[in-house]
């Protein structure tokens, strides 16, 4: 990190009024830093997504000479390693976590940091690049602005969340047992955001040019159980505030794994678990990006570009 000065002096102090806390980040960081010794082993969705958002990087036609990654777990780095047409892009590249020791995973120059209170300076990096870490702030539009204040002008940002589709077998059977019990339904899922608009949210926070897309993953296993075991193993267990302190009994955990099997169990007895990805990246502003082009100035029907016919409203469809 010779000569590349990325964080602020002195940092303002967070504010009071800030959004209700949904997650406990104390928490967080204390699970990320047991799973950091095995994540290795169990970081296959993590690994998905640093791909992904270095095909995003191998696209564009230019270099970026200083670049952090939150979170993830150095699995951006550990991609980078067999991406030379990506890293020949990337100069200096920090990865930065919130837990200490999954930053200490990085190959690469490396720092424990709070993607909620990013102590950064204005436009001291070329390229962020969020993996699978965002999900867990209490405000995220909150982070995605000071992603943007820590961006140069021109600065590409692209990230990757977990979306509303995520584990809803696990979610399913979980509620069902403890109904069965005759129990309230305790919240022991972490309810990832539904139907998230992250195009609409990154404009909000300021960066041009938004983009976002969703990748459905289907992993499959022989039992809830391993899939709680590596839900662990990842970091990625409830850490709700609001979250039952009463640890749930053997007997749920048993009728939950029951349940999960006899609803959607394929037919070699193994479960699915549904992760919703939801991708997204977009441009720190600057003048010399493209504007989009005022309401009437089109001069291409969009029928024709379609190569579609035109109908009046008035028409109906087949006449």
């Amino acid at each position: 990190m010779t000569g590349v000065t990325l964080i602020a002096s002195k940092p303002a102090p967070p504010p009071e009024d800030g959004p209700p806390r949904l997650f406990d980040r104390a928490l967080l960081r204390q699970r990320k830093n047991r799973a950091a010794h095995e994540f290795t082993d169990y970081d296959f969705l993590h690994a998905r997504v640093a791909d992904d958002l270095l095909d995003r990087v191998e696209t564009i036609s230019r270099s970026f000479d200083t670049c952090l990654i939150l979170g993830g777990g150095g699995a951006v780095g550990r991609a980078l390693a067999q991406r030379p047409q990506a890293r020949a892009k990337m100069g200096v590249v920090i990865e930065a976590d919130l837990s200490e020791k999954m930053a200490g995973l990085s190959g690469h120059a490396s720092v424990a940091l709070d993607e909620e209170y990013l102590p950064l300076k204005e436009g001291s990096v070329d390229l962020v690049l969020s993996c699978l870490s965002l999900h867990w702030t209490n405000d995220l539009v909150g982070a995605l602005i000071q992603i943007n204040y820590a961006l140069k002008p021109d600065g590409f940002f692209a990230g990757a969340v977990l979306g509303g589709a995520t584990l809803t077998e696990l979610r399913g059977a979980l509620t069902a047992s403890e109904e069965a019990l005759g129990r309230e339904p305790a919240r022991r899922v972490s309810p990832f955001a539904d139907t998230i608009d992250m195009a609409g949210l990154i404009s909000r926070a300021g960066f041009t040019m938004p983009v976002s897309d969703i990748d459905r993953v289907t992993a499959r296993y022989g039992n809830a159980f391993v899939l709680m075991r590596d839900l662990r193993k990842m970091g990625e267990t409830s850490v709700l505030v609001e979250r039952s302190r009463t640890p749930g009994t053997k007997l749920l955990f048993v009728k939950a794994a029951q349940a999960y099997a006899s609803t959607h169990a394929h037919d070699d007895g193994k479960i699915p678990a549904t992760f919703e990805i939801v991708n997204f990246a977009g441009w720190a502003p600057h003048p010399d990006q493209p504007k989009p082009k005022r309401p009437g100035s089109a001069t291409v029907r969009l029928a024709d570009a379609l190569g579609a016919k035109e109908q009046s409203t008035g028409d109906k469809a087949g006449r």
